[in-house]
């Protein structure tokens, strides 16, 4: 089914209703009491607003005409009492208005950010993160400013001025026909209004956007910026998207800001024509003064909610661009197929079987027909030039991506067939850049099982090789990762991860490159320990070192997305094909390395 809140509607008029609707319905049910409570302050509010106005009646006919002691206290009195009435209710009404409104930003934040992690690694690849904090951020902030928009319009504008409007009426009926002219004017010209600001304000998102992604650049690759003076590049690029931005920015005022003239010229026009045929009446024909005061007074006060209901749709169409941008997340469907109540994986051997798998990430084919079984308890090593397809492989066995073609399974067990969370928990990954949350050392190890002792993180860590430098910290294991890692070097980052999936102690164990960034001492000590983590798991390894699969059970050679070689190194290299040329290769680069 057609998504219906996709950015081609962006031009649809009906887009801004459909999202209002679904707004409400989705929001004030949970929340009904509440609003119930709001909506009772706001009629008070409004009551007490046409109460100050009807009094002025009696205050110019018993005080100022009649003169009547007695009522100047009674009068004094009533208008204490209206007054406290109506600042106790505005009291009331924003005190839940703001509470409803922040549970309501908090619950759409964790709905988009649950909905976020039941994305699938392809929705990732194609959004940047400034427009999903956007979309995340922006979006719940937007959706509790239209609710509170129509909420306060529906309640306090709309009760106000059917309360004034009632005051109107009942002193002169002819007076309000003269003061209502000003409507169909306004209305058509606030319509013109909507349609532009929709435009712009869908322009000033996309531009905010790209100030993000520009600033997100920046910093993940301040060194590149830095080592290769990209300073004045990445200055025009931000001065670009800031400028696009300010002009929106000055556009949306612009055309908003012409809702004020607009109503205070027609606005001026109405009260004038009612002054000229009250005053008339007063004097000429001995009508009521106290009436025709009470009227100029609800008048002046119906001025304000008028004119917020008259720009209603303009701040509608501005406020519900973010709205609609969380409802594309919410509404965003996983590429991956999910069987409801899949069973979980049983996992004996491990052996993990690969059937003429086709996988593409777009143009050009990433697997091409590939086949191979890593046999359980065994170590079966990936090689080949980059590109070939290695950590491809690694992302379907964990099912980030589903091949378009050919069959994955483990001990027999097609994965599709099973639960993805039972899936990878059978697995640990170490891959070539470990990424670590900035969160204490032990808490980022205890990843690989939340459950672990001290002791049990203790000694993962020994086995990783990671003890010694967490130890040397001045926070020991509760020193801060940093974000990504920052505060560690890549070897010590490395050596973190691979404590992770020693904890983790899972009977399949994928190795992308995962001594690449140890010095040659360190190297040595992690493959003793990662060669007893093997022992009796079924590993997968990827290594443009040679030198660290030569032992390896099984060699995969790949190139263009398939296996062309297969055999143990002693066989590949007795082949004479490309395993013994990438090995010659290396010995010889390794002998230039010695001699320089």
């Amino acid at each position: 089914m057609q998504n219906p809140f996709k950015s081609e509607t962006w031009a649809v008029p009906e887009g801004t209703v459909q999202t209002v609707k679904r707004l409400l319905s989705e929001n004030i049910r949970d929340y009904l009491p509440r609003y119930l409570l709001a909506f009772l302050f706001m009629g008070l509010v409004a009551a007490s607003t046409a109460a100050s106005a009807w009094i002025m009646k009696d205050v110019i006919n018993e005080v100022f005409i009649n003169r009547d002691k007695m009522m100047i206290y009674i009068i004094a009195g009533a208008v204490i009492f209206i007054f406290t009435i109506k600042g106790a209710s505005t009291y009331g009404q924003m005190v839940v208005l703001s509470r409803v409104g922040n549970a309501i930003v908090a619950d759409l934040q964790q709905k988009l950010f649950r909905r976020l992690t039941e994305q699938d690694l392809a929705y990732f690849d194609r959004m940047s993160l400034p427009e999903l904090a956007i979309r995340v951020n922006t979006g719940a902030a937007s959706a509790r400013a239209v609710i509170e928009l129509i909420v306060l319009s529906l309640g306090r504008d709309v009760l106000t001025l059917i309360g004034l409007i009632a005051v109107m009426i009942i002193q002169d009926p002819v007076m309000s026909l003269l003061a209502l002219v000003i409507m169909p004017p306004i209305v058509i010209a606030v319509s013109v209004l909507v349609r532009r600001v929709k435009t712009y304000a869908k322009r000033q998102v996309v531009s905010n956007a790209k100030i993000g992604a520009t600033l997100q650049e920046t910093v993940l690759g301040v060194r590149i910026v830095k080592a290769f003076g990209l300073e004045p590049v990445m200055h025009k690029r931000m001065a670009g998207s800031v400028a696009e931005v300010q002009h929106q920015s000055n556009k949306i005022a612009s055309l908003m800001a012409r809702t004020s003239p607009l109503m205070e010229t027609l606005g001026g026009f109405a009260i004038a024509l009612v002054i000229f045929y009250g005053g008339y009446s007063v004097v000429e024909m001995g009508k009521d003064p106290g009436a025709f005061f009470a009227f100029i007074t609800a008048l002046l006060l119906a001025y304000d909610p008028a004119r917020r209901l008259a720009r209603l749709n303009v701040d509608l169409s501005k406020k519900v661009v973010g709205a609609r941008l969380m409802y594309e997340l919410i509404d965003e469907q996983p590429e991956l197929e999910q069987i409801d109540n899949a069973p979980e994986l049983k996992v004996e051997g491990g052996q993990v079987n690969l059937d003429d798998v086709h996988f593409s990430y777009g143009e050009g084919a990433a697997l091409n027909g590939l086949t191979f079984v890593a046999e359980s308890g065994r170590t079966t090593a990936l090689v080949g030039a980059s590109g070939a397809g290695k950590s491809t492989v690694f992302a379907l066995i964990e099912r980030f991506y589903d091949p378009q073609s050919g069959d994955i399974s483990i001990d027999g067990q097609p994965i599709k067939s099973v639960s993805s969370e039972s899936l990878r928990k059978h697995i640990a990954y170490v891959g070539q850049d470990s990424y670590l949350f900035n969160i204490s050392l032990r808490d980022n190890i205890a990843v690989g099982k939340p459950s672990a002792t001290q002791a049990e993180i203790e000694a993962a860590a020994q086995a990783a090789n990671a003890h010694d430098f967490i130890s040397d910290l001045p926070d020991g294991y509760d020193s801060l990762a940093g974000e990504g890692g920052g505060r560690l070097s890549g070897g010590q980052k490395q050596r973190i991860a691979i404590a992770r999936a020693m904890l983790r102690d899972a009977p399949i164990l994928l190795l992308d490159e995962a001594t690449s960034a140890l010095d040659a001492e360190s190297e040595a000590k992690i493959q003793t320990a990662l060669e007893k983590l093997m022992v009796g798991r079924t590993t997968l390894v990827i290594a443009h070192r040679l030198s660290t699969v030569r032992h390896a059970h099984k060699i995969h050679v790949m190139d263009q997305g398939r296996v062309i070689e297969s055999g143990t190194h002693d066989e590949l290299f007795e082949h004479d094909g490309i395993y013994r040329r990438l090995c010659e290769l290396q010995f010889q680069s390794a002998k230039k390395e010695d001699a320089a």
